[in-house]
Formats: structure tokens, sequence, C-alpha cells
């Protein structure tokens, strides 16, 4: 078994209670990590060990993405500036029901995956059509991914009904079930789009198959005001009837909340996904996280999809929620640098159920370990390092990636990938689609 020692100036293994070691090196053997040591012992504990020198970088985990939809990198500006239902209702459904394919659909996923891996992310949490074909672009590339049993209530290109929804989705999972490095989510859209009954389906397969449930909620006030109008109820408290608001629910968006409705997610232990660029660019409002830190509520963080951010970069995301949580309050102790960086490592395997592997870097759990080079001109100085990668440095300082011990990353340039080739297909689908607009 193949043992390997990363030596860096710095590491953060976001344990929970842990800082910043210095001088430490990080030991993997085979997929998971062996040790967590001072470079010294390290080298004199495993004088075979293959040895990375990584001088002024800092060693955190793999960022998890919480919330994307990787195939619509695809639809990465093709329709900018409007509102969301506007966005949906004109844009972006109407070109989906033309173009989504299988094939589109992977292609789509493997760009995501790559700009994912290039920017520190060994995890995507996705929701879209076709998840076979996520599935294989997630192996290819070798990112882990939560993949969804997406369900919506209209036809489409990949399914007429909920029924055909559901079957697709369960052909894709027993298809991929034996894939460690997948997860499977039961993916209800969103409460504007999905009955009662369809819900309710989606829970007991959540529960029979032990998935953890991904869902769009309460993401603009006219979401709210709809189902107050249609159910006589906000989609929350209609949710929670259905029975799904519980510990397997990742609930996407939620920016418009009462504060019973935060005291209610806290006690069902809802996860919660904020998605602070996507929300900003939309306009749909600001989820408000220092609430709902405060009562509790695990909060994580995803980037939404490259057709309404525009970027699928964590470290904007992280950025985002530390910063619009202390201008939206005017309270500059909210959100601190470790609480974001906590929102997408730690806290996000919790929400995906993985906190036992993922997360963070700690003897016994998979070796998904990212290195982010402090020694650029415009990161220096370096006072605290914890900081330093929330308020300065970014995915492009991003050097080495792996993945389970497979280093996927090297030199910024990937290893599973022949990026030249992926954006030439890229290329020739969105010519088509261009001559077809």
């Amino acid at each position: 078994m193949k043992t390997t020692i990363l030596k860096a100036r710095w590491l953060l293994s976001m344990a929970p209670g842990s800082g910043v070691l210095n001088d430490h090196a990080l030991v993997i053997s085979g997929e998971r990590i062996a040790a967590v040591l001072p470079w010294a012992e390290a080298e004199a504990q495993y004088p075979d060990a293959e040895r990375v020198e990584l001088g002024e970088h800092v060693l955190i985990p793999g960022l998890i993405n919480g919330h994307t939809h990787s195939a619509m990198s695809l639809l990465r500006g093709v329709a900018d500036d409007v509102p969301l239902m506007d966005w949906l209702q004109n844009h972006i459904w109407p070109l989906e029901k033309k173009w989504v394919s299988d094939d589109w659909t992977y292609q789509g996923s493997m760009l995501s995956a790559c700009e994912a891996l290039r920017g520190g992310v060994t995890y995507l949490n996705d929701m879209y059509f076709f998840p076979a074909a996520m599935a294989r672009a997630a192996l290819d590339s070798g990112i882990r991914a939560g993949v969804s049993i997406n369900v919506i209530d209209f036809p489409t290109g990949y399914a007429a009904n909920a029924a055909e929804y559901i079957a697709n989705g369960l052909a894709a999972y027993e298809q991929f079930k034996g894939e460690a490095s997948l997860d499977w989510t039961s993916a209800p859209h969103a409460p504007y789009t999905v009955s009662d009954e369809t819900f309710v389906a989606l829970r007991e397969l959540s529960e029979k198959y032990e998935m953890q449930m991904h869902c769009h909620i309460h993401e603009t006030q006219f979401e709210v005001d709809s189902s107050v109008q249609q159910h006589g109820m906000r989609p929350l408290e209609r949710l929670n009837k259905l029975g799904v608001l519980n510990e397997k629910m990742m609930a996407v968006h939620m920016v418009h909340l009462t504060e019973a409705e935060i005291a209610m997610l806290a006690a069902q232990k809802v996860h919660l996904v904020h998605n602070p660029n996507s929300n900003m660019k939309l306009a749909s409002g600001v989820c408000p996280v220092t609430a709902l830190e405060a009562a509790g509520v695990n909060v994580i963080l995803g980037t939404d999809g490259a057709a309404s951010n525009n970027r699928q970069d964590m470290f904007g995301e992280i950025r985002a929620a530390a910063l619009l949580a202390k201008g939206s309050t005017c309270n500059s102790t909210t959100v601190s640098a470790r609480t974001a960086l906590e929102m997408a490592t730690i806290r996000a395997a919790k929400a995906m159920g993985r906190a036992s592997d993922l997360g963070s870097l700690e003897v016994g759990k998979l070796a998904d370990v990212v290195a982010v080079s402090l020694d650029a001109l415009e990161c220096r100085p370096v006072y605290n390092p914890e900081a330093q990668l929330v308020y300065v440095a970014g995915r492009e300082h991003v050097s080495d990636v792996w993945v389970g011990g497979r280093q996927v990353l090297k030199g910024r340039v990937l290893t599973t990938v022949d990026q030249v080739g992926v954006l030439d297909r890229i290329e020739h689908i969105v010519g088509q689609m261009k001559a077809g607009l």
C-alpha cells in the first residue's frame, strides 16, 4: 500500500476544537489518513514513504459544495440579470427542454467537475436530470458526488411524470450503488414544482434507501406568497405536515424565514444549504445565517448552478457567507473565518451523512486533501492562515488536490482528465446551441 507524506508550512485539520498546526505533515496510506505529525516525526516513522514538499502552503480538507446543478455549466451566462421565475420559466426551462440529454448532462458535468477540482472542491452535491450521466462524469474525473434522484412534476426530455422520474433515478442508483465515491439523494425540486403525493413518495424512498433529501425551499418571497394562496400555508409548514423536515433534509436557499420557522428547523435538525452568491445575483434576498446559527441550525454552503451564479467557486462562497452575514447584521463578529470554513468542510460532511469519513483531516478519515499556496505576493504577509483562506486566498491559489489519496490535481493541472478534450467537446455542444438560439 502506497504511503505519502505531504509536508506544508501550515495544516488546518478542521477537527472540532483544533487550530492551525505549523510545520506538520499529513501521512496518507492508501486512501486514508494514517497520521498527522510534525515533519521530523513523520519522516522518522515513515522512512520509505514518498515525500511531497509543499513549502508555503496550507493543507485543508477537500471542500464540499452542498448544492449545485453540475450540467448547467453549459448554460453559464445565457440569461443574466433577470429575476428567478423569469429566469426559470422564460429562459432556463425552455433551453433545457430543447437540449438536455444524457450526453449533454455528462459533458456539462465533466466541465463542472474540472472547475470544482481546480478550485479545491472534492465533493459535489448535485441535483439534475440524467443522474447516470452525472455519476459517470464524477467517476471519470475522480471527484466525489452526491447524485440525485431528481423529481419535478412536469414533463421534460428526461421523464414524463413523477413516477417516471423516480423509476429512472432508481435505475441509475441500481447501476452505480456499489461505487464508494458516490452518494445518492432523494431530490424533490421545490414545493412549487412538486405535489404532496410526490413529496411523500420521495420521503418514503429516502427512508427505504437511507438517502439524504435535497430540495429548494423558501428561495423567494414569491414562492412563499404563492404557497399561501395555493395551499393556505407557507411552504415549510406544508412540508412539515408531510413529514419531510428532519435530519435527512438538506433545505437549499431558505432566504425568507420567520423566527418560528427557524426554531422549527433547529428542532427538526434540518440542514440548511446557504447559496449567498446565487441568491444575491438573482435578487432572491439574504439568508438569515446569524439567526440560524444562534438557533443551532447546521448551515453549510453551496454554489448553485453555473447558470445562476455563474462561478462554481467555493472560496467565493466562503468569503461571501462571512461578509454578507456581517454586512446584513452590522455585526463584525458573526460568521467568523473559522465558521465559514466549517460550513464548507466538517458541517457539510455532517449534512451529507458523511461526517465519519469526510470534512476534516483526521486519522482514519478518507484522504481528501487540498493544498493552497500562500506564497503569492497577493497572499502575503500571513499572520493568520485560517483567516487568510477566507479573506485573501482564492481558488486560483489551489495547487494540488487529493481525493481518497489519489492526486487529481498537480501543480494546477488535472491528472485524471484531458482538459483540452473536455473544452473541445464543450465548444462543439455550445456551437450547436448558439446556432439554435
